[in-house]
């Protein structure tokens, strides 16, 4: 890829790093990408399309190292389970068969499983020798018959959050257009069916299945999730939507940015964390959408909803009434995450912003006010030190920071890809308190924490 792409990408007119003092987002320092570099980000992006076959082109330790790190889940087909790689070595670098290994590799893909589209990704070692990733893939779909789309994230271009970039970008060059959904089924209520796109919502843990059935009830289709859950056809027919909804939009916002120039389709920010936050992203479709009847049935829906919901929690808001969280997640959840405790009735002490946009910051100060407390220190010691300072009852953090909370005998939730619960939706809500309770109630900490029955 030109450096001058990449630098595009950087500069997303839409992103709130453009501002009048300073032009996107600066490109990254060296031991920038420990956190995860673009070939990782890109792949979070696109894995969970579960009826393409994701072929690593690099050594095997990119493919391994990455391989299932999000714990989305599909209805159906599970390809996206299946780690494919090149496996290229010293030989093959120094022999130049890079290309040679990538066409038999789709071939192999294609002949084992007939997967409905094949990605490619680049990875350090072939962009280093050069290996024309763009020309092998179009031989192999002219040759097959079958999409080959390259997704050219080479870890050494930036960090996860340009991968994400990169993946919406090819998404946007190859595949967005090029089929047009089936017609939408009459209702039998005889209402009208409106078709929108969640980008960026991954299903993680299998959480948006918490929400899907009221997009269904108020005759919202969704084309497609750009990626939890999704399918190669699903993302060919995005161009169609009437709104799209953007849920983490430091990771995609530039592909609902050019939907919105080439198609027309208007865009928000959302979350479904929260009551409040998900009965907001409901309205803001209706809003979009612009149809009288449609804003009155989904007030009604949310009424019914939170009144459901509000039983549901009764019980456990007595139990996480005042209590004290430390949060240090990023991106959307800084903030949707930080509205949804507070549904609970319990106080977020401080949150970390690390991976954070500037819009998300303001949404973080407008929901715990001016005096809020921002985490960019993601260590051991800085999160044990604020958990302390703050006199925090649980920490709230992903599942790299569990041994840590382990270890200091204090109550840990995940709240990253890597969980086994969905925390999305009204029913999320429930299950997210429950946790919560549970974790902090477990009678595990007041053991670990008298001193060993043979000290004196």
């Amino acid at each position: 890829m030109k450096a001058s792409e990449i630098q595009a990408l950087l500069d997303e007119p839409a992103c709130s790093h453009n501002t009048k003092e300073k032009s996107g987002c600066a490109r990254p320092a060296p031991g920038a990408t420990a956190g995860g570099c673009s070939f990782d980000g890109a792949q979070i992006v696109l894995l969970p399309i579960a009826d393409v076959a994701h072929i690593v082109h690099g050594p095997i330790a990119c493919a391994g190292s990455s391989w299932d790190n999000r714990g989305t889940r599909s209805s159906g087909i599970a390809l996206y389970r299946i780690g494919m790689t090149t496996d290229l070595s010293e030989t093959d670098v120094v022999m130049g068969r890079g290309e040679k290994r990538l066409f038999l590799a789709i071939k192999q893909a294609i002949d084992s499983y007939a997967p409905a589209a094949v990605f490619v990704y680049n990875t350090c070692v072939p962009a280093l020798i050069g290996d024309d990733l763009d020309a092998v893939c179009k031989a192999a779909s002219g040759r097959w018959g079958t999409p080959v789309v390259p997704v050219d994230a080479a870890g050494f271009y930036g960090t996860k959050n340009l991968g994400n970039r990169l993946a919406g970008e090819a998404m946007f060059k190859h595949v967005i257009g090029t089929r047009e959904p089936a017609p939408a089924a009459p209702r039998a209520d005889g209402l009208p069916t409106y078709d929108v796109n969640l980008i960026g919502e991954y299903n993680i843990a299998g959480e948006f299945w918490h929400v899907a059935p009221l997009f269904d009830e108020l005759g919202l289709r969704i084309l497609c999730t750009l990626s939890g859950d999704a399918r190669f056809r699903h993302v060919q027919t995005m161009h169609r939507a009437k709104a799209n909804m953007v849920v983490c939009a430091k990771a995609l916002l530039n592909v609902a940015r050019k939907m919105h120039e080439r198609f027309g389709i208007p865009f928000f920010e959302g979350s479904f964390y929260g009551v409040q936050d998900v009965s907001g992203a409901l309205r803001d479709f209706a809003r979009l959408i612009g149809d009288p009847d449609l804003v009155a049935r989904t007030e009604a829906i949310i009424a019914r909803e939170e009144a459901r919901s509000d039983a549901a929690l009764e019980p456990w808001r007595g139990r996480l009434e005042g209590k004290r969280a430390l949060l240090y997640t990023g991106g959307v959840k800084s903030w949707s995450v930080v509205s949804a405790l507070q549904d609970l009735g319990m106080k977020v002490v401080a949150t970390g912003t690390r991976k954070s946009t500037e819009e998300d910051k303001a949404r973080i100060r407008e929901l715990m006010g001016d005096e809020t407390t921002m985490i960019d220190d993601g260590s051991p010691k800085a999160l044990l030190s604020a958990y302390h300072e703050y006199r925090a009852d649980i920490l709230i953090a992903g599942g790299r920071n569990l041994y840590t909370a382990l270890k200091a005998r204090i109550p840990f939730l995940d709240i990253n890809q890597e969980r086994e619960f969905g925390y999305a939706g009204y029913t999320g809500m429930v299950e997210l308190a429950r946790q919560l309770a549970l974790s902090m109630e477990s009678p595990v900490w007041e053991a670990v924490r008298k001193p060993a029955p043979w000290v004196k």
